[in-house]
């Protein structure tokens, strides 16, 4: 198990070191330059600005020059926000992202396991139908729809919500619900299926012959290897709420980093872009990392694979 997780964690820095190139040619040669649509610098200003930033250099030069300065852990200045370092701007705004994705995270946990469980009890039933019909329906309905919807209906309509902003606690209902309710519907039909499978299982047939209550079957039985794909998704998930949140923000217009990045997107800042898609991969890497631990506590047979 302990070599399992070293070999994962080494298996990484090839990963970041991939992505990391992947990202810097691709932004280099996507069209237009971080100065280009600043029309009222003069051209001997742009100059200058390129020779501080290294953009005059050859692109090979540049790209030795920016693995050299990751390596020392400097993911450079922000081509746009004057003043700013990449990692000054991440610690600023992350925690708004990181906010938002554990909210929606509780809301989709909250409302996803128990309908899953409810409809795995209850199979073949309404207490079935329903909650995996409207879980049908939150997956076919995108995020960037539901979220002008919920506007329309809770801020404009009936006026409990602000619709937009990031002033007080209140301004999270609305995104996280947005984000949190897509999420749900993959918990519930995942919920379901791994219950409905660890119910056909031999232990939990033993345990109703034994006389034991529908509730301390599901929740003493049934429910650890019911929740495996759950586990499993959670990983991923997570990482998507926080990460996938770009829309969202700028939706709600939400000062997170999802918003930092479209906007660096842009304005070809190109280290604000190239910051922001590692530090959401080594976050991708950690979770998933954790997901593995949370899998081998929950599965004794996977813990002996590995």
């Amino acid at each position: 198990m302990k070599n399992f997780f070293i070999s994962r964690l080494l298996q990484a820095i090839p990963t970041l070191f991939v992505i990391a190139t992947l990202t810097f040619f691709m932004t280099r040669f996507a069209p237009g330059g971080p100065f280009d649509s600043d029309k009222a610098i003069p051209e001997e200003i742009k100059i200058k600005l390129q020779s501080h930033f290294g953009l005059n250099l050859p692109l090979f030069d540049q790209y030795l020059l920016y693995m050299k300065n990751l390596l020392a852990g400097d993911l450079g200045p922000s081509f746009k926000y004057v003043g700013w370092d990449v990692s000054e701007l991440i610690q600023l705004a992350f925690p708004v992202s990181l906010s938002l994705g554990v909210s929606a995270l509780l809301i989709a946990l909250l409302i996803g396991l128990p309908a899953g469980m409810l409809a795995a009890l209850r199979k073949n039933t309404w207490w079935d139908y329903l909650p995996m019909g409207i879980a049908m329906v939150g997956i076919c309905l995108p995020s960037f729809v539901l979220g002008p919807i919920l506007i329309m209906v809770f801020a404009t309509k009936l006026k409990l919500l602000p619709a937009l902003g990031w002033y007080s606690w209140t301004d999270l209902i609305l995104p996280s619900l947005t984000l949190g309710l897509f999420y749900a519907a993959y918990v519930a039909r995942l919920t379901r299926a791994g219950m409905l499978e660890t119910l056909k299982q031999d232990y939990v047939r033993t345990a109703r012959a034994k006389g034991a209550s529908p509730g301390r079957v599901l929740v003493k039985h049934a429910m650890r290897g019911g929740l495996l794909p759950v586990v499993t998704y959670l990983g991923p998930a997570f990482a998507g709420l926080v990460s996938g949140s770009f829309i969202i923000e700028s939706i709600f217009f939400i000062p997170g980093l999802g918003k930092f990045f479209v906007t660096a997107a842009f304005n070809r800042d190109y280290t604000v872009v190239l910051g922001t898609v590692l530090f959401y991969a080594t976050l991708i890497i950690i979770l998933n990392l954790l997901v593995d631990f949370l899998q081998a506590w929950l599965d004794p047979k996977a813990r002996e694979q590995r």
